[in-house]
């Protein structure tokens, strides 16, 4: 085929795909606008309004976010969810690799032992939840105490819960990076007389930080959007009552308050659950993206 007959081909396949592209594109790009701009941008309307319903919705400007920083509630929710996704990211991905790690040694059996690993995974938050929670109880209850009436078991049931689930995810991407690192860097790192833990630190590590920053990102935003295990488990419980007569529950993380806000029996409370919602949606899209660019400059030195 001549230059000039290949020019035309071409040419003609990108009219084709100019021609027809539309009817493939178009209706998942219509389905993404309804599904999720729209809505995302009608949600973003309501945190300024006051409404019961979306089509008696008033606009009163920042009041909303006003009183959602002005919630005690939702500023211990924060702190707690921010401990809570803080503790369960170094679990997490500390056991993930290391079980990681371990089952690419060449043990026997390693394939068994990642899919039971990797199984938790596969069942939903609410049932985890209430297996857990019938779980704790059982050992609780020999106790004369459970995990609704204590704060601190209730924050180290969802760790567990959060542990048990996730872990066996993030291992399987850390699988995959560590099969990843060349052979010839681990030969010649052996051959140059590196201990297990310098080829490790200094080898394996480096090169498994894509992997890293996929588990962290991950892990962190899970751990801040955890909504259903929570609901499931503690419910928010135990709670204590203010001076001023509010209640704070002491194990409520953001989204479970922003659910308990929104179908409180005060209606009126639902433009605070709003302007909740966009605040916790700016600080977990900007603490992912912070994260994000942290662990690539990581990987870009070295």
């Amino acid at each position: 085929m001549s230059a000039s007959n290949k020019i035309t081909a071409g040419n003609s396949r990108l009219r084709s795909l100019r021609r027809w592209g539309l009817l493939f594109v178009g209706p998942v790009v219509a389905a993404f606008i309804i599904g999720f701009v729209w809505p995302f941008i009608q949600g973003i309307y309501l945190s300024f309004c006051s409404f019961r319903l979306t089509s008696d919705a008033t606009f009163i400007g920042i009041g909303n976010y006003l009183s959602a920083l002005a919630d005690e509630s939702f500023r211990y929710s924060f702190g707690y969810t921010a401990l809570t996704a803080i503790v369960s990211l170094i679990l997490i991905n500390v056991i993930a690799f290391a079980v990681a790690y371990a089952l690419t040694q060449g043990i026997k059996g390693s394939n068994l032992y990642r899919t039971v690993f990797f199984m938790p995974n596969l069942i939903g938050g609410i049932v985890l939840g209430y297996i857990w929670s019938m779980i704790f109880d059982g050992i609780l209850s020999a106790y004369s105490t459970s995990i609704l009436l204590n704060t601190t078991f209730g924050f180290w049931g969802l760790i567990i819960l959060m542990c048990w689930q996730q872990i066996g995810y993030m291992m399987i991407i850390y699988v995959a990076g560590l099969q990843s690192v060349p052979e010839d860097m681990l030969e010649a790192a052996r051959i140059d007389g590196a201990t297990r833990w310098q080829t490790l630190t200094k080898v394996t590590i480096p090169n498994v930080m894509p992997s890293i920053t996929i588990c962290m990102f991950l892990s962190l935003t899970n751990g801040f959007k955890l909504f259903d295990q929570n609901l499931a488990l503690t419910g928010g419980l135990p709670y204590i009552i203010q001076p001023n007569g509010s209640t704070v529950n002491t194990t409520e993380m953001l989204a479970l308050n922003i659910y308990n806000t929104f179908y409180n029996a005060n209606t009126a409370m639902r433009g605070v659950a709003q302007a909740k919602a966009v605040i916790f949606f700016l600080l977990v899209a900007g603490l992912g993206l912070f994260q994000l660019a942290y662990t690539r400059k990581r990987e870009v030195q070295q």
